[in-house]
C-alpha cells in the first residue's frame, strides 16, 4: 500500500491551495469565451469556508492584476499569460492558459 505525503509529514499547520480547472467555452461567433473553475481550499481560520469555488473568465484575471497593481500593494504581481488571437479555443491553447492562470494565482 502506498503512503501519502500527508501520512509521512502530517497535514501542515496552515495551507491554502488554489486550483484552476474545468475550462468551459460558451457562446458562438464573436461572443465566444472560455471560463475556468477556481477552487480554493484552506484550513486557515481567517477564511469562513474551508473550500470555495467560482467560475471566472480571463478578463477577470486581468481586472485582478490591474487592481493589485493600482493599489500599490507591496507584492510583485506576476504576469498573466498573453492574449491569444489565433486558435484561442483549441484544447491545447485552453489547457496552456489554464495552467498559466493557476500558476498566476498560486504565486500571488
Amino acid at each position: 500500500q502506498e503512503t501519502t505525503i500527508e501520512e509521512v509529514k502530517g497535514i501542515p499547520d496552515s495551507f491554502l491551495e488554489i486550483e484552476v480547472r474545468a475550462p468551459q467555452t460558451h457562446g458562438t461567433g464573436f461572443g465566444m469565451y472560455t471560463d475556468y473553475e477556481i477552487v480554493c481550499r484552506t484550513n486557515m481560520p481567517m477564511f469562513n469556508f474551508k473550500q470555495s469555488t467560482v467560475r471566472r473568465r480571463y478578463s477577470k484575471f486581468e481586472s485582478l492584476k490591474f487592481k493589485l497593481e493600482e493599489n500599490d500593494y507591496e507584492i510583485k504581481v506576476p504576469n498573466l499569460p498573453g492574449k491569444v488571437f489565433t486558435s484561442r479555443f483549441s484544447d491545447k491553447v485552453i489547457e496552456e492558459r489554464r495552467q498559466k492562470l493557476e500558476r498566476f494565482l498560486q504565486i500571488l
